[in-house]
């Protein structure tokens, strides 16, 4: 079998790179419900990893192609797919990925949404169009932005008529409901489930802070916020942003998989921020209050902590990393201020 070969990155638009992929399958993105998947199946569509391509591979349908494919159509009909996104979200944008997809990409697409929180829908639920049909072009990428579209908890695809699709991306904010959630409720109130996101860092060379948001254990050492080696004084830090403003009474610390580049030490700053940009944030953190003081870490361990200074609510925090490493999560255990 010849060398695979792996669909470089594009660095597309601002809302690629703000935003959290809704429709990320390690996050529990699932495609539910297709018309057709005869050539490649619909999980592939949700892969966070490039799309590869091997050429001289095939199965028993034919070329094996990485992303969701169907058979030709014969009649006048189109393909389409429904997804449950990884969380409910505020949709910012979409990128249509047709890598490897050259003869056989889907010539046109367009998305419906729809709000459904106790359950999958069928194709008879009310469905909202969110971006209407646009032109594809084979082994590329169309990034669309949509206009804060949402909350939504399920997507459906329309490809038209058929086709292949490497592929689908949607960029957006996790929606939570606080106003139906318990204010006695101890939760992670970094979670991406609950609003969590990053908001600036020293450096991410090998894996960006959100990855420490994620739900679980890290799969492996690239499931985690990690950066280069520091060669000069100082120490690496991340900015994370609560969900809801809170008073936080536990951290852990997760550095699974991290044996021999783990920090050597972290602390924890924070503060309540009730405006600013990311640029001003980030010059704010250096005069923020110590949630936790410095404590050593070690390797491939959870660390748990729950004596911690008391700074009241809380909506910011900043990671010091000392002076530079891995880490896998990080979970700010609390509740919420209404």
């Amino acid at each position: 079998m010849s060398d695979v070969q792996v669909a470089p990155i594009i660095e597309g638009p601002d809302f690629s790179r703000d935003y959290l992929n809704l429709a990320d399958g390690s996050l529990g993105a699932e495609v539910t419900w297709v018309t057709d998947e005869f050539f490649a199946p619909r999980e592939r569509m949700l892969d966070p990893e490039q799309p590869r391509f091997y050429p001289d591979k095939y199965d028993d349908h034919g070329k094996w192609m990485d992303g969701w494919e169907t058979r030709r159509r014969r009649n006048t009909g189109h393909d389409w797919c429904i997804l449950r996104l990884a969380m409910p979200g505020v949709l910012h944008g979409v990128d249509f990925d047709t890598s490897f997809f050259t003869g056989n990409f889907a010539p046109a697409a367009s998305v419906e949404a729809c709000w459904s929180p106790d359950g999958d829908p069928d194709n008879d639920a009310d469905w909202q169009e969110i971006l209407p049909a646009l032109s594809l072009s084979g082994n590329d990428h169309r990034f669309e932005a949509l206009a804060a579209s949402g909350p939504w908890t399920h997507l459906r695809l329309h490809i038209w008529p058929d086709g292949g699709m490497a592929r689908f991306r949607v960029y957006g904010q996790p929606f939570c409901d606080w106003d139906n959630r318990s204010a006695d409720e101890r939760l992670d109130l970094l979670a991406l489930a609950n609003g969590g996101d990053q908001v600036a860092w020293s450096d991410a060379h090998y894996g960006e802070p959100r990855k420490l948001l994620r739900p679980g254990r890290g799969i492996n050492m690239g499931d985690g916020w990690e950066t280069r080696r520091r060669r000069e004084p100082g120490n690496e830090w991340c900015i994370l942003k609560l969900g809801h403003k809170g008073v936080v009474d536990g951290i852990d610390i997760d550095t699974a998989h991290f044996k021999g580049n783990f920090p050597d030490r972290f602390s924890i700053q924070a503060a309540c921020v009730e405006q600013g940009t990311p640029q001003s944030i980030i010059t704010q953190s250096m005069f923020w209050e110590t949630l936790i003081d410095e404590q050593p870490l070690t390797a491939d361990a959870i660390h748990e902590f729950r004596e911690l200074n008391d700074l009241g609510p809380i909506t910011h925090i900043r990671v010091n990393s000392i002076p530079d490493g891995g880490i896998s999560r990080v979970r700010l255990w609390g509740k919420a201020v209404r």
